[in-house]
């Protein structure tokens, strides 16, 4: 699977299978749940490994130091 699919398949494409259209994509008014990754995970999926920032219902969890 490539990584955007991969990317897909966690996050567009389980909401959808869930039935919820409030998630899974950055817009105003939907929920805000983001990670940060040190790189681009289309290039090494693997950064997604690396978590260093985490933002569920617009609150913050972690960041870097």
């Amino acid at each position: 699977m490539a990584p955007i699919d991969a990317i897909r398949a966690a996050t567009l494409v389980s909401a959808d299978l869930i039935g919820v259209n409030d998630r899974a994509r950055i817009k105003p008014g939907l929920l805000a749940d983001i990670i940060g990754v040190p790189g681009n995970p289309l290039n090494d999926i693997e950064v997604t490994q690396d978590v260093r920032f985490v933002m569920k219902g617009g609150r913050i969890y972690k960041q870097p130091a």
